[in-house]
């Protein structure tokens, strides 16, 4: 086992929201005894901050996601961070004529604050952090990852830092993770498919028609629409009662699909300038202003909506949040299993530590813990993402109508796959071809998820075991998409 002399015992490569936590959640299990450090390519004022654009995101989390969190490390978050109470989501068919009511409470979190409050913390529980700093790859040694290696963006001198461990937390398009130079199961690359293009404003406004299926202050609201949204979803995210984050997500090949059938050559911005001006609640829409909205009133950002990385450790690294891909793969929603994640990370990192092994094998744990708590259902989503690309509005509008039941409702208020028990008893009563065609295929999606959470329920206990598991999940993926028409 490593015994070697090491700068730190841990960094955290990136300080938006999930890194700012399994910092935290490290300090909180190791009782403040090891020396970690956050490094982000930000200077302090502007930490965490995603993208050009701001601190670009849809803003809400459930509050079970924070409970969870505050729950084991201690961590509490409450006014200004969180810009907004909610009582739940609420989606809306492509008529409006149907809507599911869902996810119960939650926050509408001020990004741009939130990372201000977490430096806070960190500092507090005696974390150390490195501002301005480019990460170009990770040192490593005798196929281990033992440190860091960047460039001041200040000085332009090297960076260069060993480490136990790193924990990538550094976006969906990691260099990191891309380019790791050592043997391991992580998955390197993302497919275009599983990627969704998203982009949001933050408005005030003043208050035109009074239509609670375009606007609620106590409700996020999900608009299911192929011509608004082509492969994806548009939202309308209440931020007090004439503040609103509002935005799309698109799939880039569904989008080029839209535009060739409609003759149009829309991109994502004039889409969601669109979806602002056929909003009849939002009147005279003008960009948030402030201390806590200067810089991040506008904004895009690429989205994960596949499953997780199905393979989230390697000797000395481990990946956290949008790193490995976590976003839910329904509604790209990825403030949630970030926060799980990195809480579960900071614990195992700390184990394997006090235990003088970060290898991979004693790593592994992260990997059963987190597919326990979260990941175990996420495939199954997956698959039932790719069939919802494909459909038409007419077809969303007939399923939703017809196909949910009160458990399905339940099911994905607790973010699970719906189980389309009711359609047995329905299919003599379902009118059209293409609506029996989906009945079959919302059946199958619930077959297929049964086999893959049991598959995730097996997550092999040691990596000698894991081709084997991960050959198998592939072909669980593929026949299915085959099946379903989504191959």
């Amino acid at each position: 086992m490593p015994t070697e002399l090491r700068d730190y015992d841990i960094i955290v490569a990136g300080g938006g929201l999930a890194g700012m936590i399994v910092a935290s959640s490290a300090a909180h299990y190791s009782r403040q005894s090891l020396k970690i450090l956050v490094v982000d390519r930000n200077p302090s004022p502007q930490l965490g901050k995603k993208t050009i654009s701001g601190w670009v995101c849809g803003d809400a989390v459930g509050k079970n996601s924070v409970d969870y969190m505050t729950s084991r490390i201690g961590i509490k978050w409450q006014s200004p961070e969180i810009e907004h109470p909610v009582k739940g989501v609420i989606a809306y068919s492509p008529d409006h004529e149907t809507s599911i009511s869902f996810d119960g409470e939650g926050y509408i979190l001020n990004r741009k604050v939130l990372p201000q409050k977490q430096l806070d913390d960190a500092l507090s529980a005696g974390i150390e952090i490195r501002y301005n700093l480019a990460l170009r790859n990770v040192i490593f040694d005798d196929n281990r990852v033992i440190g860091l290696l960047g460039q001041d963006l200040e000085t332009k001198s090297v960076f260069k830092k060993t480490c136990k461990i790193v924990i990538d937390c550094t976006g969906v398009t990691s260099v990191l993770r891309t380019n790791l130079p050592i043997r391991s199961y992580i998955q390197r690359k993302i497919n275009r498919d599983d990627l969704e293009a998203t982009g949001r404003y933050i408005y005030n406004f003043e208050n035109g028609v009074d239509d609670n299926t375009y606007f609620d202050p106590n409700y996020c609201l999900i608009h299911l629409d192929q011509d608004i949204a082509p492969g994806g979803y548009a939202w309308v995210f209440p931020k007090g009662k004439n503040k609103v984050n509002i935005g799309l997500g698109v799939q880039q090949k569904s989008m080029e699909v839209h535009n060739k059938k409609h003759g149009l050559h829309k991109d994502l911005k004039t889409k969601i300038d669109d979806y602002v001006m056929m909003n009849p609640v939002i009147k005279n829409p003008h960009i948030a202003e402030g201390e806590s909205d200067d810089g991040n009133s506008w904004g895009t950002w690429q989205v994960s909506v596949r499953r997780q990385n199905d393979c989230l450790v390697a000797n000395g690294y481990m990946l956290v949040g949008d790193s490995a891909w976590m976003p839910k793969p329904l509604d790209a929603g990825g403030i949630g299993p970030a926060i799980i994640a990195a809480t579960i990370a900071g614990k195992d990192a700390v184990q394997s530590i006090q235990a003088n092994d970060y290898s991979e094998e004693s790593l592994w744990q992260y990997n059963l813990d987190f597919v326990d708590a979260y990941g175990y259902k996420t495939a199954g989503l997956e698959i039932f993402r790719r069939l919802l690309q494909k459909l038409s509005n007419d077809q969303i509008n007939y399923g939703m109508k017809h196909f949910l039941s009160k458990l399905d409702i339940d099911n994905i208020t607790n973010g699970e796959h719906p189980e389309f028990g009711m359609l047995g008893k329905l299919n003599m009563f379902i009118h059209g071809a293409l609506n029996k065609t989906l009945a079959e295929d919302l059946k199958h999606t619930a077959e297929v998820n049964k086999k893959l959470v049991n598959h995730f329920r097996n997550y092999p206990t040691k990596p000698n075991d894991f081709s084997d598991w991960q050959n198998r999940l592939t072909k669980y993926m593929s026949d299915a998409y085959i099946k379903l028409g989504c191959a």
